[in-house]
């Protein structure tokens, strides 16, 4: 199993036309406030994550990317400017994927795997991955396997904080069975849980819990707490044997030697979090 984060600093209020007029740009709260702290965590449990980053982010935050990096996790590409990936067309696809992997390469990071944001990919996603040398991609699914030559690591809607947290996931709450309203941290940290227990058992496939450095801070004290039992009962799974702890480029890698291992190709979710 893995522990990912996605989205860092201001790209995505740039994209979507959030951002406050005349409020300066490289000082954003979740890489100057959050990221550190989270990497502080992330080491007290001696854990290794993959954090899935703009690649605005490498114009804009090069040091911390390269701080993450040095802390033993991975980066990897979330889009150029958090771009509804699906919705893309084919030149604009093209062109951004090509934007952020070079700003990764221009630093100095060779980015091994995308997840676009939304969850969703388009027809054309898979080959320009390859174009560009990319291992794995990890869009919304519920089964990993291999595609086109990538292997597909996904993550699961209801595993996700933003899920929980934010009135926007209503529709997906409500396709997943539960109530339109948002949900508290400690619903969050109970189910993260409880499917960590169950893929303890199970002993088969890979899990991906997804994080948002803008949601630990969003729900202040509380939030961080919730994820400092999540990932404490994480180590202590691994610890005791019953989980395998890995970065998701080293999932990939996995499956990559080993597709005989793969009775079953992925299984994709064409849901989005603007999914009514």
């Amino acid at each position: 199993m893995s522990v990912t984060f996605d989205n860092l600093g201001e790209a995505a209020q740039l994209e979507l036309g959030m951002w406050p007029e005349g409020v300066p740009e490289g000082q954003h709260f979740t890489v100057v406030e959050v990221l550190p702290r989270l990497l502080e965590l992330l080491a007290t449990r001696k854990l290794k994550a993959t954090f899935f980053v703009e690649g605005l982010n490498a114009e804009m935050y090069p040091d911390a990317l390269h701080t993450i990096v040095d802390g033993g996790h991975e980066v990897a590409v979330h889009a150029w400017r958090h771009e509804e990936w699906a919705a893309l067309d084919a030149g604009t696809e093209a062109a951004l994927l090509g934007r952020a992997t070079g700003a990764m390469r221009a630093i100095g990071i060779e980015p091994h795997g995308f997840r676009g944001p939304g969850g969703g990919l388009t027809e054309r996603t898979l080959a320009l991955l390859g174009e560009h040398g990319y291992d794995y991609v990890s869009p919304a699914g519920e089964r990993e396997g291999l595609l086109d030559g990538l292997a597909v690591l996904p993550f699961r809607w209801p595993l996700v904080d933003a899920y929980f947290y934010l009135p926007q996931f209503a529709g997906l709450r409500e396709r997943y069975g539960g109530g339109p309203d948002p949900l508290t941290p400690e619903e969050m940290q109970e189910r993260m849980i409880a499917a960590l227990k169950n893929h303890s058992e199970e002993e088969a496939g890979h899990l991906a819990l997804l994080f948002h450095p803008f949601s630990v801070a969003f729900t202040g004290e509380h939030g961080w707490e919730a994820l400092e039992q999540v990932l404490g009962e994480t180590v202590r799974l691994a610890g005791a044997g019953a989980i395998t702890m890995k970065r998701m480029d080293e999932a990939a890698t996995q499956l990559l030697e080993r597709p005989e291992e793969l009775r079953y190709p992925p299984e994709l979710d064409d849901a989005t979090w603007m999914t009514q």
